[in-house]
């Protein structure tokens, strides 16, 4: 069965002309014609009486047509489904981010008070999920990116800064040195116990600390409440913490000097006929590295 056939032959029936139809369906009249014939003749029965006058349906070519008529309205209700659907972002996006990706949240909240049609299913994961085997949209990845075939889009960089309570710095001083860092308590992002090791930078200046852990922690969420707590020096992407920043609830320890700059990328299976709530969730997540580029500079 050819699904063309059935079109002309509705747009035949629908424009009462053979020169009406061909016109709306951009073709020539002869092909029009010939399709008309091809599908009589593969039916086996006459489906449109023509006369040099005018066109009229015979008993089988009514019956035909009602069921035609209604193929080919939902054929063009699908293809206008879809078109809505590429225009807007709408429906469900599976994304997947690092645990210590801790600015998801308010990401996710942003995305979705802007695309109420669009659900979102996250996992938060340190293992490497196959995007097209478990069937995620797009990651956020932290990090060095192994080779593959994905595709890779840059995001930013994350930038680790220090933070401390006010009352834990009123409690014990601040630090002027890196090395300083080693006779204060700090909240360690790490996945095990061991000794912690902070490098730091400052312009082309790099030292590495080993710091003594009051707390190890592989959630930068608990490491941020702890910080609030006075607990603490903790090592937190800026990200995460600039609002504790912004309130007066955390305050930078030893500004001049940064930890670790962390490249972020999203990545995707494809980026043929990428869908509009893709590309959505990867703007916004450039947006928001790019305004915290700004503002740090």
């Amino acid at each position: 069965m050819d699904l063309n056939d059935l079109l002309v032959f509705t747009r035949v029936v629908q424009t009462g002309s053979f020169t009406a139809a061909a016109r709306a369906l951009e073709m020539t009249k002869s092909s029009v014609s010939r399709k008309l014939t091809d599908l009589e003749d593969r039916i086996g029965a006459r489906l449109i009486q023509r006369t040099t006058r005018k066109l009229s349906l015979t008993d089988v070519g009514r019956a035909y047509y009602e069921d035609c008529a209604r193929i080919v309205g939902e054929i063009e209700e699908a293809e206008l489904a879809v078109s809505r659907m590429q225009a807007t972002p709408r429906g469900t996006l599976r994304v997947t981010v690092p645990l210590a990706f801790g600015v998801v949240g308010g990401l996710v909240a942003e995305f979705l008070k802007r695309y109420p049609d669009v659900r979102i299913e996250l996992s938060a994961t340190d293992r490497q999920i196959d995007l097209v085997e478990e069937g995620f949209d797009v990651a956020i990845r932290a990090g060095p990116l192994a080779d593959s075939s994905l595709i890779a889009r840059p995001l930013g960089t994350m930038r680790r800064v220090l933070v401390a309570a006010p009352s834990y710095l009123k409690r014990r001083g601040h630090p002027k040195t890196p090395a300083e860092l080693e006779a204060h308590e700090c909240l360690v992002f790490a996945a095990a116990s061991s000794p912690a090791r902070w490098t730091l930078r400052s312009g082309g200046q790099s030292v590495d600390v080993i710091v003594p852990a009051r707390l190890t922690a592989n959630d930068f969420e608990l490491l941020r409440e702890a910080a609030e707590s006075g607990l603490g020096i903790a090592s937190m992407p800026e990200l995460l913490c600039r609002d504790d920043l912004a309130r007066g609830r955390l305050r930078p320890v030893l500004p001049k000097w940064c930890a670790e700059e962390t490249p972020v990328h999203a990545v995707y299976p494809s980026a043929r006929h990428l869908s509009p709530k893709v590309i959505a969730f990867v703007e916004l997540v450039r947006e928001r590295f790019a305004g915290l580029g700004r503002r740090a500079g």
